[in-house]
């Protein structure tokens, strides 16, 4: 039954990491499993619109990705041509909102795959037995979930991921916490140990080749009762401190390094100096803390105390907001990565992550103690600084401000002034800058409240209505600041001013060392957007 055709199919969205479900599916199928033909390709690619194919598989992240997955499936579909039960759909976002895709009235016949592709085959795809499916008698072979990724299918497609020399495993699956705000739990349960990393290091050098890095997307890996053990593993491995990779025929050596890419638990890591004793015998870079809220404060600050006992200086972490915190909570734990520098002579990266519900199929979440506007305010921030929240005291007081009442005050700020900094700090904006600071501080709390309610009350296409929407004429003449710019006017002070940009390129953090996804490219509102022509801007 060898040599069927299957066409693997990932969503057209930026990702940082490879699709490992899909490259586990190609070595069942592939030259070392079935020994089928496989195909695979990113975004809905023309060409194997005239091959007739098999079996397609589709596979899904992040669920605010949805407009982007549900393009990819109907293009399965079409591939397919009107044959449903040739698609199979899994992944993060096909699990997490498993019911709302197989609700889905036109995707009537196509399998959506909730959870991991453990167990047989036959039976973790879902397959027909009484119908003769393709496979659907395989209940002996190893489970697709513990098969080896399948590197070769990477040089198919033309996009470059920015993580891809590397081995990409798990120590341990599942997590002992169950916080409300994570979709570990449903995906993948309670923590369990997996099978032999050395197994799979060595099963890639010999199918593929040495890899450079190691990526370790353990959800929790400190609370493995077998922690000592796998960082002995990662040892054994050569992954030690310092560690090069030459690799035959190269007279360059490069530097390697661990990754555990979804953070460790400072709950855990304050209990006990052990852990990041052994997390230093390892070449980990960057030790990626999660830092969600400032009921954590006190664990996460011993945490990076152990570290830098130990000598781990390059920190990064993770920071939740949008969730049951308020600015100033996100405030206070970026303010305190800066203190923490500044004391241990260290360099902590923050990456605020935008909280949105694992089942909501777009990223318009507004949490409780947020507004639209602010929210806005933020990504357009780490737009500028290119994602990252610098530990460095003086670019964090000119990103975020030195106090919670600054920051405050820049989240509420025109949106072409937080982008365009230089401009209206130091050139020719200055004018207008000074002036709408004039008006914006006469302004009593209740009036900027009812300002931040018109300004997140819709896009800024729409806000030279807002005018009209209040009685108050501080708010009515402080609205003409947040009055979009025509695109000609904003491409000049561009051309103009030294771009802020280039101080978050000189902050030299890696592509490979950024997170995954902090939402910098979500399709909201745009800086450059045509403003009324009928509404100009008073003079500065």
């Amino acid at each position: 039954m060898a040599g069927k055709r299957i066409l693997l199919i990932e969503p057209g969205y930026k990702n940082k990491y490879p699709p490992l479900g899909l490259m586990k599916i190609a070595q069942y199928h592939g030259p070392n499993g079935k020994n089928d033909h496989v195909t695979f390709v990113k975004g809905e690619d023309p060409s194997v619109l005239s091959q007739a194919w098999d079996r397609i598989y589709v596979t899904t992240l992040f669920s605010f990705e949805y407009p982007k997955i549900s393009t990819s499936i109907d293009y399965a579909l079409k591939v397919a041509n009107g044959q449903a039960d040739k698609v199979f759909v899994g992944g993060i976002a096909a699990s997490l909102m498993h019911e709302r895709f197989v609700e889905e009235r036109r995707w009537q016949g196509v399998r959506f795959i909730k959870g991991l592709l453990t167990g047989p085959p036959a039976k973790a795809l879902q397959l027909d037995d009484f119908s003769e499916e393709l496979y659907s008698d395989d209940y002996s072979n190893t489970a697709i979930e513990d098969l080896v990724p399948d590197y070769s299918i990477l040089s198919q497609i033309d996009y470059e991921y920015p993580v891809r020399d590397a081995y990409f495993a798990y120590t341990s699956r599942g997590c002992i916490r169950k916080c409300h705000f994570c979709g570990v739990p449903k995906l993948e349960g309670m923590q369990r140990d997996v099978e032999s990393l050395t197994a799979i290091v060595r099963s890639i050098d010999e199918m593929y080749g040495p890899k450079k890095d190691l990526i370790l997307m353990d959800n929790n890996v400190v609370a493995s009762p077998r922690f000592k053990d796998i960082i002995a593993e990662i040892r054994d491995l050569g992954f030690t401190p310092g560690a090069k990779l030459t690799r035959p025929g190269s007279r360059v050596a490069v530097q390697r390094r661990v990754d555990f890419n979804q953070g460790v638990d400072a709950r855990i890591l304050c209990k006990d100096p052990m852990y990041l004793r052994e997390l230093a015998t390892i070449c980990l870079k960057p030790l990626r803390i999660a830092f969600d809220h400032l009921g954590v404060r006190k664990p996460y600050e011993q945490a990076v105390r152990y570290a830098h006992e130990h000598g781990l200086t390059e920190l990064s972490n993770y920071m939740l907001y949008n969730f049951h915190d308020d600015p100033a909570d996100l405030f206070e734990r970026m303010r305190l990565n800066v203190t923490l520098n500044e004391e241990l002579n260290i360099r902590v990266w923050s990456f605020p992550m935008r909280y949105q519900p694992t089942n909501r199929p777009d990223r318009g979440h507004i949490g409780d103690k947020w507004s639209r506007f602010e929210l806005r305010s933020m990504q357009i921030i780490l737009q500028a600084t290119h994602g990252v929240v610098s530990g460095e005291p003086t670019f964090f007081r000119r990103a975020f401000g030195d106090t919670v009442a600054e920051y405050e005050t820049i989240l509420m700020m025109p949106h072409d002034m937080i982008f365009n900094r230089d401009w209206y700090d130091k050139l020719d904006g200055r004018g207008e800058y000074d002036q709408y600071l004039a008006e914006a501080k006469r302004l009593s709390p209740e009036r900027r409240h009812e300002l931040k309610t018109l300004l997140s009350s819709c896009d800024p296409r729409h806000y030279h209505t807002l005018p009209g929407l209040t009685d108050d004429e501080g708010i009515r003449s402080i609205l003409q600041f947040y009055m979009p710019r025509p695109k000609d006017e904003l491409m000049s002070i561009w051309r103009k001013q030294a771009e802020w940009s280039a101080v978050a390129h000189a902050l030299n953090v890696p592509e490979d060392e950024r997170v995954e996804d902090a939402g910098l490219d979500a399709e909201e509102e745009p800086i450059i957007t045509i403003a009324e022509p009928a509404r100009a801007r008073k003079a500065a």
